[in-house]
């Protein structure tokens, strides 16, 4: 059986895309080595490497934390992970609504407009 650090590459690999986590590595440095190690065994290695639940509901629960937080940076990724996870658009919209009523439409708002313009970039028709 794979340790959690190569569990969670693959697994990052396969949501995130080679082209994502080639240039995640590519700029890391001795400095975040330890976080990055961290992130893709806990996160990547454990979370998102569990099938408890699907990678679609996964990605939906992490968009809508990512905004009823004001995580806001991240939400593009996720967006483009999205069409890796089995996510749609109409997922992705129902969990920003959710955010809307929980934690407020500011934060969904600004949540869809960034899924909107990542969408856009994506030549995806919403």
């Amino acid at each position: 059986m794979a340790n959690r650090y190569d569990t969670g590459m693959q697994t990052r690999r396969q949501v995130l895309g080679d082209t994502h986590v080639d240039s995640a590595e590519a700029a890391k440095a001795a400095f975040d080595a330890p976080f990055q190690t961290m992130i893709t065994e806990g996160a990547w290695g454990t979370l998102w490497s569990d099938d408890t639940i699907t990678r679609r509901e996964r990605s939906m629960l992490t968009l809508a934390l990512l905004a009823a937080t004001g995580n806001f940076e991240e939400i593009p990724m996720h967006i483009r992970a999205s069409r890796n996870t089995g996510a749609a658009p109409q997922d992705i919209l129902q969990a920003f609504m959710h955010v809307a009523v929980y934690a407020g439409v500011p934060a969904a708002n600004h949540a869809i407009k960034l899924a909107k313009q990542t969408y856009a970039e994506l030549g995806v028709d919403i």
